[in-house]
This record gives C-alpha cells, structure tokens and sequence, in this order.
C-alpha cells in the first residue's frame, strides 16, 4: 500500500504533512512530559500546603502510583495499535486519542481527588492511542525505498525532543511556583494546540493513516492463538497456576498485582504454544530476544526512577540554588532531554565509526553497554547521597544530578534505537506483530518496576498526632502556617533514652514530646529503628516531624522521617542499582559470543521495518 501514497505536496524537501505530525508530537510530548514532571510532587505536596495544596501522600505511596501510572502508559499501546489496525486507522485513533489528552488535561487542572484519578484514565488512553499510531503515519508519508525517510524520522523525533525538553521548564515552573493545577492546565492546552495542529493539516494528511481492512490470511499464525492454550497440555497447567497466584493475591488485597499475574499467566501460556511451532533456529532466536526483553526491563526499571525518585531527591535533598534562584525540582527532568538533543549525533556517530572499524556493534552489544553507562548513573546520585547524609539535613550539589542524567542519556542513546529493529530481525516473521506487543508490556513492566524501586527506597511510615492546640505549637514553626491550618515541618534532633525517644528543638533544644503523641505500634517501630541505628544522647540522630492538617479530625496528623534511615535507604538503593544494572551487563558481555550465535546471522541482514530506524518508546521514542 505504501507505494499507493497520494502526492504530498512538499516543504523544505519533505511533505507538508511531516510538519504537521512534527507539531502534533512536539505539543502531546509538551503535554505529557509537563504533567509527568510534576505528577509526584504534587501527589507527595501537603494537602494544606498554602496555596500549592496536593494530595499529601506519603514518599512510598506516590512511587508506587507513579509506576502502575507510566505502566499502563506503555501497555495501553498494544490494544492502541489493534485499534487502529483492526476498526479505525491510524489517523482516526490519533485524533481519538488527542481528544482523550485534552479532556484527561483538562480534568487534571480540576483541583478535586476524583478529577485527579479519572484525568489520569483519560490520559492513559490517550497516550495508547496516539502514541503507537502517530509513527506509523510519518513512516505512510514515504515511498518504500524513499531515502528521504530516514531523515524524516529524524526531524519527527527532534520535535518529540524539543517539546520534552521545554515542558518541564514551563510546566514544571508554573506548578511548582504558582500552582499544582495551574501546571496541569499549561500541560493540557499544549495538547489542545497540537490537537488544532492535527485538525488543520488533515488537508496535508489525504490518504494516511487510513482505515484498511485486513486481508485474510489462512497462514496468519497470530489468529487463533489463545484458543489453541487449551487444547496444550503444559500451557494449560501453567495457566491455572497463574490464575490460582492471581487469585491468591486478590484475596490478600494486591487487585492490581493480581490482575499483573493473570495477565502474566496468559502471555506464558501463549509463549509455550508459539514455542512449540517454531524451527529450531527460530527457537534460537526467540530465547535471545526473550533475554533482550528482560534488558528492556532491567534498563527502565533503574532509568524510570528520573520521573520518580530522582524527581523526590532533587526537590528535598538537592542544592537547587543557582546564585540567588532556586532552581524548581521539576525543572531537572528537561536534563534528559537536553543531552539527547546535544548528544545524539556524536553518540550515533561513535556506533556507527566502531562499525566502520569492525569493532563489536551488535545490538546485544550495546544494549549490554548502555544499560551499563546508565547503572553508573547512580555512581553519580550515590555521591550525592553521601554528600547529603554528612551534615544534618544536609543537601547534595546539583553537578551529581546532572551527572546522573547524561550518564542515563549515553546508556539510553545506545539501547533505544536497536531495541525495535532487534525484533524485527530477531522474530519469526507470522509473529513479530505478537513480539512488539510484548516489546511494550516488557516496558511498562519496567516502569512498574521502577515505581517498586523507588517505593522500597523510603523508610517504613512512624505515624503520628499533634496533642496540642495550634497557638502552644506557634512558637516552633518559623511562620503562620499553623494559624491558617496549613501543613508544616519542624526539624528535631531524636534519640533513644532507655526505653524512651526524645525528640529536641533543631535550635533552641527544647523538648517536643509533649506536643505528639503515637499509639503503641508506631511507638515500637520508631524505637526499633533508633536502636538499629544506635542513636542516644551521646550520638543523636535527627528527624523531620511532617504535619498535616486533617479536616474532619481538626487536628493535625503527620509522619516521622528519621533522616539517618532515609539516607540510607536512597544510598542503598542508588548502589544496589548501580550494582545489578552493571554486573548483568558484564554477564550479558561475557556470553556475548555464544548469544550472537544464537541469533543465526540475524544481524547480518541491516533491516528494520520499512527502512526506518526505531528509536525508544520514551519520548524520543517510539
């Protein structure tokens, strides 16, 4: 059908509408990068917090949201694409899910808790739609064979850049600076110009992306492969096993794990039928392209911790200040993006200069390298770490964050543009439509597994609640937030006497118990930590008390974050990061040989689905 395309009439050596998807993209990746920017900030900001009011949940609960989010980010682009391949088109599924973004925007700048959890739906199945359709229309723009659509590709994803990189700067100030929902509102009339963009190039647009009807294809070994599970001994016991896991986890309260093993259940049982059809060389291939899914995941469990944890750390443990302004936390996520742009060329160019050489470059190879070059990443946020934890509430310097983020885009600029065409050269032709989709599953499992990470980073929550009225509590908060019943912090020094915490003033040393009070449990969990940490009279620690006031209560409640337990948990897990990304890459090098030998010559073959070079399903992906 490609060599069907209409004449497209022509700007600056490529058709009209390339530009108009250059926009539509700039402006949804504006959208989406903008929200994603301030998402956690804003779910960990105090319900009470002045006029930037979030949803005051704690560190742990906001990554672990923030991971089920971006994972259903990614799933939501396998039934996006069976949309458009089976009822609508690409060009009909697009404007669908633009007009899902706009509404999901929209909904978001509504500062109520149900606004919040129905814009992020919308947003969602937004992205599945659009995302995955988008790029199949700049690639129906070209001929087959057309030379031109490499370069067309190339101009497509510096929009995707160039919106990602601006968003967290414009977005992100607005939300951090003036309010939460006035950054959503920014977010979402991005994507409502790109969704006028979209609408007035449809004249551009004649003949891409339109809806056609599949042929039948007796041979197509996708249709029908879920009810041959049953008729398969081995796939049907593995299938009931997953569903009895999936059962057991629903019962224990985990939906969502459970519906995540259900899921997981099917794709094993479908992987054992497609298994058992396939030639030996095929098997080959199919194990080392499993094992380069498990890279996918590896590499966006450690490299989504940007829009998460990172996103935390730099708000409360990064010097942000640049001579007199203090740089918004959320600004830093437009890093990534920055180093892509600047540094995209001359990370191609070196790959493409060992090739030349005749040095090593397959893609194992530099999936291997990459995810290793982002490990050491989180060398970069360990130091930071260290740096923070050697004073009390001490912050480390930003250069470390900055660091962090170009070691992640070197690691990411060598996995992401061999991860799409490695599945193409790697699957079994009557399959590669089912290999994508688990392509993008294994992603969003990643970001799942970010979300996870980043919860297990934060210390088990100490709750508490204040005993006092607001006016005996004035004379410890530095301003009136206690008097407009607004949230608060006081930072105390803490220890353990006898059998006994002890909370003092950071500055005047005066004692604080009198002013909470915890029931038995967080009493014992808070005295359990100061004796593993060892802190006494003679060797204080220090704690953060976090208040927040509780309507219905009139009262204000908070939690307890020990500083010496905090550090330490981001330390550890900085180096455990670091630790795992780089030992499984060295392992994936030291089999290197035995796994291209397995690939039967695959690679051999330079192609990539029609001519086009896929790059990440991040922003300057997919």
């Amino acid at each position: 059908m490609e060599n069907q395309i209409p004449h497209q009439r022509e700007f600056l050596g490529h058709p009209i509408g390339l530009y108009i998807l250059f926009f539509t993209e700039l402006w949804e990746r504006f959208s989406y990068y903008g929200m994603r920017a301030i998402l956690v900030l804003y779910i960990v900001a105090g319900v009470k917090e002045g006029s930037l009011g979030g949803m005051g949940w704690s560190n742990a609960d906001a990554l672990a949201l923030y991971g089920w989010y971006t994972m259903l980010v990614y799933v939501m682009s396998v039934p996006g694409g069976i949309l458009a391949d089976k009822f609508l088109g690409q060009k009909k599924s697009v404007m669908l899910g633009g007009w899902l973004l706009v509404i999901g925007h929209g909904i978001l700048a509504v500062e109520a808790e149900w606004a919040f959890f129905t814009g992020l739906a919308f947003i969602i199945l937004g992205v599945g739609c659009l995302k995955p359709n988008i790029s199949t229309m700049v690639g129906g723009l070209y001929k087959k064979g057309d030379i031109r659509r490499d370069k067309g590709f190339t101009i497509f994803y510096i929009g995707i850049n160039i919106g990602a990189f601006l968003s967290p700067i414009f977005v992100g100030y607005i939300g951090e600076r003036i309010g939460w929902h006035y950054g959503f509102g920014l977010a979402g009339i991005g994507m409502f110009i790109g969704q006028l963009v979209f609408l007035y190039g449809q004249k551009y647009l004649k003949g891409i992306g339109d809806y056609i009807p599949p042929e039948k294809d007796a041979n197509n070994a996708e249709q029908g492969i879920f009810s041959k599970i049953f008729k398969h001994v081995g796939a049907t016991i593995a299938m009931f096993i997953f569903l009895g896991l999936s059962g057991l986890m629903v019962f224990y309260g985990s939906i969502g794990g459970g519906i995540l093993v259900a899921f997981g259940g099917l794709a094993v049982g479908a992987g054992i039928v497609i298994f058992k059809e396939l030639n030996n060389i095929e098997k080959d291939r199919v194990v080392v392209l499993l094992l380069s899914f498990l890279i996918v995941i590896v590499f966006w469990g450690a490299f989504e911790q940007a829009g998460g944890l990172m996103n935390i750390y730099a708000k409360d443990k990064i010097n942000r200040m640049f001579f007199s302004w203090d740089i918004p936390a959320s600004v830093f996520q437009s890093v990534n993006s920055f180093f892509i742009i600047t540094l995209g060329t001359a990370v191609a160019g070196y790959w493409v200069a060992r090739r030349l050489k005749g040095k090593e470059e397959s893609a194992i190879f530099k999936m291997s390298m990459g995810t290793i070059i982002m490990g050491l990443g989180f060398l970069c946020m360990a130091v930071a770490s260290v740096e923070a934890g050697s004073e009390p509430f001490g912050k480390g310097a930003m250069i470390w964050l900055i660091l962090a983020y170009l070691f992640h885009t070197i690691g990411e600029l060598s996995l992401s543009p061999v991860s799409l065409s490695f599945i193409t050269k790697l699957a079994p032709a009557r399959y590669v439509a089912i290999m994508m989709g688990v392509f993008w599953a294994a992603t969003g499992l990643g970001n799942k597994m970010a979300g996870a990470i980043g919860e297990a980073s934060q210390m088990e929550s100490v709750k508490m609640e204040m005993v006092v009225n607001n006016e005996q509590i004035g004379s410890y908060v530095a301003d009136s937030a206690h008097l407009k019943k607004e949230d608060f912090s006081v930072k105390t020094k803490l220890f353990l006497d006898g059998d006994q915490f002890v909370f003092k003033h950071l500055e005047n040393n005066e004692q604080l118990n009198s002013l909470i009070s915890l029931d038995k449990e967080n009493g014992e969990r808070l005295k359990q930590l100061l004796g593993e940490e060892q802190l006494t009279a003679k060797q204080n620690g220090y704690a953060t008390l976090k208040f927040d006031f509780d309507e219905e209560a009139e009262n204000y409640k908070g939690e307890i974050i020990v500083e010496e337990v905090q550090n330490k948990r981001e330390l550890k897990t900085f180096l455990l990061i670091t630790l795992f990304t780089v030992i499984f890459g060295l392992l994936l090098l030291a089999f290197l040989k035995k796994l291209k030998k397995l690939t039967h010559g695959a690679e051999d073959v330079d192609f990539s689905i029609g001519n086009v070079k896929p790059v990440n399903p991040e922003k300057k992906n997919i």
